[in-house]
């Protein structure tokens, strides 16, 4: 049975940087904690903020608008006074929330292993 010819090298190329663009964002610490809030259910933006503690309102505003843009999340506005602003997980998000939480217990489980290793690594190379 002939195998099918690889694709050309040039459109490997657009996928990797397709790829990248969209990995840069999931795979980045905000937004992995930003999921994992959102993942509880909708949140307002100090709400957020404060659950995750050590993120900038720079850093937050700019997150969160990746994640809309990207179609990870929604953005609610009330018409109150002041207005009111909610944001909560998409089908999309929810769908990241899942192998995000199971990163999240990888890492849990195996924490102390890779303390451990770390502390190795710069004993020996200190």
């Amino acid at each position: 049975m002939d195998m099918p010819a690889p694709p050309p090298p040039h459109q490997i190329s657009d996928q990797c940087r397709k790829l990248s663009s969209v990995l840069s964002l999931v795979g980045d610490k905000w937004t992995v904690m930003i999921v994992m809030v959102l993942r509880e259910g909708p949140r307002r933006f100090n709400d957020i903020k404060r659950t995750i503690g050590g993120i900038s309102q720079q850093m937050l505003t700019r997150t969160l608008r990746a994640l809309e843009r990207d179609g990870m999340v929604n953005r609610t506005v009330y018409p109150t006074l002041p207005p009111q602003v909610e944001y909560a997980l998409t089908d999309l998000g929810r769908s990241l929330s899942e192998p995000v939480h199971a990163l999240g217990l990888w890492a849990g489980a195996h924490l102390e292993r890779i303390e451990g290793h770390r502390a190795d690594f710069d004993a020996r190379t200190g």
